[in-house]
């Protein structure tokens, strides 16, 4: 068996969104999912790419994905590298493609500079978070995330002053 970690690429557009909707069933949140190729495809290799994949294969078939992008910290005045979605495949899960993902994640942080490499977890899912533990990631009890989304954010956007 032959693990690999590669940037995604253009052509591997279709794959990223099957795995994004793989991983919303595993979260129960299939509901949320509008993602399309065509968004994925503008938001990730357009004129302004907003994130960035990479693909785990094994034997050169894609068995899972991490995307990333740059966030700020004020308070490090420094860069840091937000984990917006992690997955591995069922049939490959306790190969360590996971962990390869986190740790190459990681290291592109260290290259670029950045002061901090962060994720959410959702609380019922107790595996991934004893997994992220056990490489030394710590949960941070004491911040909750805040998300205005659809129509909320389309009527915060209108207090904005013109």
């Amino acid at each position: 068996m032959n693990i690999t970690i590669r940037p995604a690429a253009e052509d591997d557009v279709p794959v990223l969104l099957t795995f994004i909707r793989e991983l919303a069933d595993y979260e129960h949140l299939a509901h949320e999912v509008s993602a399309s190729e065509e968004l994925l495809r503008s938001t990730l290799f357009g004129g302004r790419p907003f994130a960035e994949a990479l693909l785990a294969c094994v034997d050169d078939e894609p068995a899972g994905f991490a995307l990333f992008f740059h966030n700020y910290s004020t308070f490090l005045a420094r860069p840091g590298l937000y984990l917006e979605d992690l997955y591995v495949r069922p049939a490959h899960r306790g190969q360590g493609l996971g962990k390869m993902l986190l740790a190459t994640v990681a290291r592109l942080a260290v290259e670029r500079g950045c002061g901090r490499y962060e994720w959410a977890v959702l609380d019922w899912n107790t595996p991934s978070i004893r997994f992220y533990e056990s490489l030394g990631a710590e949960m941070k009890g004491d911040w909750r995330i805040m998300r205005v989304t659809g129509a909320a954010l389309e009527k915060m956007a209108t207090l904005a002053p013109p």
